[in-house]
């Protein structure tokens, strides 16, 4: 059964009411929203549904919004998230592969937003669920894009730090792998490609960075799944 598939952004076009208005001129009454963001905390999950709320409130003849549920575990994003890593891997040489550190990186946020939702038990759990699917032992999480002011506590370890950590250990490669993102935006190109990997040669080491699922056939599958089921 086909679906019409539209979206709707927070901070940039096309908007949440903008949205919603051209699907209460053509008649809908009820859509499913799939939010896109792997790893649940009040900024990726509660805002996105307040808006959506409130969109609503100044949408005449806005549509019911339903949510589909977390899919942090669903196998196809976990089997998209290997495939990347597994690619990454292989740029590696195969005399250092099968020790090559895997960094797992997700969105640093407030320690207090963190404290209060599942989004560290997520990150952690699915990291651990694509590197056993990987069989590879050596796995480590860190954080990356942290904002807000100095002060403030935000989850660690940075993921420079972590690289930096790797280099004094005595390695030279090491693959990072952006699970906290499904695409590859700016927070990736630029935190990763350039400033992390700038970072890590100034410690001698090689970065490979896994690309973030993206387009891939299985992360595409899985988000169809999840569709069918909540349908």
């Amino acid at each position: 059964m086909p679906f019409d598939v539209h979206v709707g952004m927070r901070n940039w076009h096309p908007y949440l009411h903008d949205t919603l208005a051209r699907l209460a001129e053509t008649g809908v009454r009820r859509c499913l929203g799939v939010i896109m963001s792997s790893l649940r905390c009040e900024a990726s999950w509660d805002r996105y549904q307040a808006d959506v709320e409130e969109a609503r409130g100044r949408t005449p003849g806005a549509p019911e919004v339903v949510f589909a549920p977390p899919w942090s575990a669903h196998r196809g994003f976990l089997a998209a998230v290997a495939d990347r890593a597994r690619q990454a891997l292989a740029g590696v040489p195969a005399d250092a592969r099968s020790w090559a550190p895997l960094v797992f990186t997700a969105h640093s946020i407030p320690s207090a937003m963190a404290e209060a939702s599942s989004y560290v038990s997520e990150f952690a759990t699915a990291s651990r669920a694509v590197a056993q699917r990987l069989r590879h032992p050596r796995w480590a999480l860190a954080y990356q894009s942290r904002s807000g002011a100095p002060q403030d506590r935000w989850l660690e370890p940075d993921v420079n730090d972590v690289l930096a950590s790797v280099a004094a250990d005595g390695e030279r490669h090491a693959v990072v792998v952006p699970i906290g993102f499904v695409c590859d935006h700016v927070e990736v190109l630029y935190d990763l490609d350039v400033e992390a990997a700038t970072r890590a040669r100034e410690h001698g080491l090689t970065l490979h960075r896994a690309e973030a699922v993206n387009a891939h056939p299985a992360f595409i599958e899985a988000l169809a799944d999840i569709v069918r089921k909540e349908a």
